[in-house]
């Protein structure tokens, strides 16, 4: 069976280090380049700093979990390579996002602030809330105190969803929560008069987030050049 060489810029962070690990167990994939900070060894076969390095041009996909400056540096040179690219990258503005839906014209590329298939589901189910726009509405989302961005980009992007669904009244921002260790935890409340709804989403482990990411690359490798969501897969 074929390998394919991946590439993942931000090899030594939190999420890096989970992709790596996953990566050496299983068949699909090798981890062949790896992009760090200080060129550390992350269980890839080859780790540098930037992409000035042959074999960065022989992988054949590419997974980021960086930061909106160090991806958007890359963005250029991965549009010359032609590979598919996964970004789970969370941060962005709105003009940054734009950028990054252009590039899709020239490439495969998927952009996700989650990589879980969980928060894809309920990403969907927002869509049926169209039906109760009358309701008030309210994200909520709990994350350990180490991560930056608040509201987290899962929040902002299932507030995108729902602003789009019922778009005639003000939402209210969502509420964002910081502490402790937690992965990942995010609600989306619909409040009526006479009853509620609040569907939730936990993750349990970073783990969750790495295989999603795979997942999504597997699929990616055999996308035409565009702009992708976590929930287009699914369709």
């Amino acid at each position: 069976m074929k390998k394919y060489k991946l590439g993942l810029i931000g090899a030594g962070g939190r999420m890096g280090k989970e992709i790596s690990t996953l990566v050496s167990e299983q068949e699909k994939f090798e981890a062949w380049f790896g992009i760090t900070k200080n060129k550390k060894d992350n269980g890839f076969k080859f780790n540098h700093q930037n992409l000035n390095h042959e074999a960065a041009a022989s992988t054949d996909l590419w997974i980021d979990f960086s930061s909106p400056d160090a991806f958007l540096n890359f963005l250029p040179t991965l549009i010359k390579m032609k590979k598919p690219v996964v970004t789970g990258t969370t941060g962005f503005t709105e003009a940054q996002l734009k950028k990054i839906t252009k590039a899709g014209e020239s490439i495969p590329l998927l952009w996700s602030p989650n990589m879980s298939l969980g928060i894809a589901i309920l990403h969907k189910t927002i869509a049926q809330f169209a039906q109760i726009s009358h309701f008030d509405f309210q994200i909520e989302e709990v994350h350990h105190k180490h991560k930056k961005d608040a509201p987290s980009g899962t929040a902002l992007h299932l507030q995108r969803q729902l602003n789009k669904v019922i778009p005639n009244k003000k939402n209210p921002e969502p509420l964002a929560i910081r502490g402790g260790g937690v992965y990942g935890q995010h609600k989306v409340w619909a409040l009526g008069e006479e009853e509620y709804l609040c569907y939730e989403h936990v993750a349990l482990n970073r783990k969750v987030f790495a295989k999603g990411a795979l997942w999504a690359s597997e699929k990616m490798l055999k996308k035409a050049s565009g702009f992708y969501t976590f929930e287009d897969l699914l369709k």
